[in-house]
């Protein structure tokens, strides 16, 4: 069973991990108990899949058909064709493919043209949800077995499993470690087995499960069932794990580009935090969904109750809060337009929502890896999107001080330090974030055009004059008295403030007393963080005092230069030219009100139903239709996203909208 990471109360200490228990909390599947040692990939005697059930016909002759039919697409995009291609015909694949690349479509297809029932291991019980009503509704045969069912439900799905009734099945890992699972599916027959988040097999990674690493075997329990293991995040280092833990050694490995172009990355310096987040959401278009980001629970109600008492329709999800508010928040989030979860990491793996417009983060992420899959959560449907950041010197030092702290080995602290120094990198580049972005995944890009630092080049200063000053500071105060101090004790001395605290120690009397008055508190901090993030600098003890680095030397010599950014507070959002526009701003003039109609009737339509409104259709195919007005259910077919199952549950309904505006 997981663990998420440990959460930090800045005014009540330590939290212990927040761990899900048996019945399904916080969304993952609990209660099953695995019955192989995880390393070793010998599957117990009688697993062999020995069908004693019926076969599920393939349900499509082609991976094109299926694509049409269900999907109401008229092409694959990207890798998909060649992964659909491959998986169909038998084969096994790794695929790193970005959210929103569609790499649901390379396992679900397959299972549809191949003979049998997909079996799609997924990681928590909302995201096996979401997707089983959004298959429901476009006419394919899925079910899933979770703790989330009854123990009736839960045999009506094994029922219909058996004889071959199913097109898909979707289990999560704890469950599918149990004997009576493999059971179960060793009864009927699979045409694919797809592990979905496979970077959960990382020991490594932001997101460990330790039932993934049970997983290896699956090929030598069912054999000759083609498997496909997906993510949408992977480092070589995490690659290469997914291909040794789950035994895809002879797979075939399909690597998409990681690019999200239509997601705009902007990070900046953190005054106050929730100011600046306020100003960031009212610079967004009117009624869009986003996710807000932060390390506690403390800090998410008191973020979610600022922006509600400012008019945001803002909720808090956290791992704290009774499991009917969480249901009820997250199926708010869901089925709602322009709704605001403010939350902890706990949520959004499980999240299908494609339209959610923003995602930000008012507190620094523990890795690249963390950051690119929680704010990959914006922008899935394609359309313009931000990922917005507010950093700070406190950020650093909490992060540093996590991992000095933290119960793992010298080793794993190494990792953790690796991770955060390039989130820091990130954060503080002077070029193109999105080019460090993709570097980090071993990917290269132009500039994009379309980043903060892009669309306005930071200005850079000489700092290496105020580092010595500071790192003089630091250093007459160790050597000279034995002492060592924060950053706004520090700051204090180079400024030459008068305080209680600067007469109790004589810091007045220190010769660099009041040297740097040329610099404001903001500007001192501004440095004293980027030292930090460049390892010139580093945290020590339980207060968090300041020290000098082995690396130091070089700068105090004058011989390192420290070339600094220049940081801008509170950026304004962008000028009509810059940003990418929404949806609706696509559209002429004389369509967008038909846009809204028919958002109108897919809100109805949904709440009806009880299912998110992207079920139904989402913002593309409402964009299409407004634009195109099809006048016949014939004319249906052409629009992208209506497959038959939709043209004939809509289509009526559909045109008896388009024709009244």
């Amino acid at each position: 069973m997981t663990q998420p990471p440990y959460e930090f109360e800045p005014d009540d200490g330590w939290i212990p991990p927040e761990e899900p228990p048996d019945d399904g909390y916080a969304d993952y599947e609990g209660g099953a108990v695995a019955w192989a040692d995880p390393f070793v990939s010998e599957p117990p005697a009688g697993f062999a899949a020995q069908p004693s059930g019926h076969a599920r016909a393939p349900q499509h002759a082609s991976g094109l058909d299926a694509l049409r039919t269900v999907y109401g697409f008229e092409s694959f995009r990207g890798d998909q064709a060649e992964v659909v291609e491959h998986v169909a015909s038998g084969g096994d694949a790794v695929v790193l493919m970005p959210t929103g690349g569609g790499k649901s479509v390379c396992y679900q297809v397959p299972a549809l043209v191949r003979e049998g029932t997909g079996l799609v291991v997924s990681p928590l019980i909302a995201l096996m949800h979401d997707q089983v009503e959004a298959l429901r509704a476009n006419g394919v045969a899925a079910a899933y077995l979770n703790s989330s069912q009854d123990p009736s439900e839960r045999a009506e799905v094994e029922r219909a499993y058996v004889p071959g009734e199913l097109d898909l099945i979707y289990v999560a890992p704890e469950r599918l470690s149990s004997p009576q699972t493999r059971g179960l599916l060793a009864r009927g027959a699979l045409s694919v087995i797809a592990i979905d988040e496979a970077h959960c097999v990382s020991q490594w990674g932001h997101d460990f499960r330790p039932d993934y690493l049970t997983l290896g075997d699956l090929g030598e329990a069912f054999p000759g069932v083609p498997r496909v293991a997906l993510t949408a995040t992977a480092t070589r280092e995490t690659h290469r794990e997914i291909t040794e833990r789950l035994h895809l050694g002879s797979a075939r490995h399909f690597v998409a580009s990681f690019d999200r172009p239509n997601i705009q990355y902007r990070i900046e310096a953190k005054t106050e935090a929730r100011r600046q987040l306020l100003q960031f959401i009212r610079s967004q278009p009117d009624r869009s969904a986003g996710i807000v980001y932060a390390l506690s629970r403390k800090s998410v109600e008191q973020t979610a109750s600022f922006l509600a008492g400012q008019g945001i329709d803002a909720i808090p999800y956290h791992a704290g809060l009774p499991a009917e508010t969480r249901t009820a928040h997250q199926a708010r989030f869901l089925r709602e337009d322009g709704v605001v979860v403010v939350a902890t990491i706990a949520f959004g793996m499980g999240i299908d929502k494609p339209d959610v417009r923003f995602v930000a983060h008012i507190d620094l992420p523990k890795s690249v890896e963390g950051y690119y899959q929680e704010t990959g959560r914006a922008g899935r449907d394609g359309e313009p999107s931000v990922a917005w950041m507010a950093y700070g010197l406190g950020d650093v030092v909490q992060q540093r001080r996590l991992i000095q702290q933290g119960d793992g080995d010298r080793a794993r602290q190494q990792r953790q330090q690796q991770h955060l120094d390039a989130m820091l990198a990130l954060c503080e580049t002077v070029e193109c974030r999105r080019q460090n972005l993709l570097a980090y995944f071993g990917q290269s890009s132009d500039p994009c055009g379309n980043c903060d630092t892009c669309l306005e080049a930071p200005k850079t200063w000489d700092g290496l004059v105020a580092a010595q000053k500071l790192m003089s500071t630091i250093v007459r105060l160790q050597r000279e008295r034995g002492q060592s101090f924060g950053a706004g004790h520090l700051i204090d001395i180079l400024r030459g403030k008068e305080t209680e605290r600067m007469r109790r120690f004589r810091h007045d009397e220190l010769s660099t007393y009041g040297i740097g008055d040329d610099l404001s508190d903001q500007d001192w901090r501004s440095v004293i963080r980027q030292l930090l993030a460049r390892g010139l600098l580093a945290p020590q003890g339980e207060y968090n005092t300041l020290a000098v680095t082995p690396e130091s030397a070089g700068v105090l010599r004058g011989e390192t230069p420290v070339p600094l950014r220049h940081d801008v507070i509170g950026r304004k959002s962008r000028p009509a030219s810059a940003r990418k526009t929404t949806a609706a701003e696509t559209l002429a003039p004389e369509d967008r009100d038909l846009f809204e109609k028919l958002r109108e009737w897919r809100a109805g339509q949904a709440r009806e139903q009880g299912v998110p409104a992207y079920i139904v259709f989402g913002d593309a195919t409402l964009r299409a239709l407004a634009e195109h007005r099809p006048a016949s259910l014939d004319a249906l077919d052409a629009i992208s996203g209506i497959g038959q199952k939709k043209r004939d549950a809509y289509g009526e309904q559909v045109l008896e909208v388009i024709r009244t505006v």
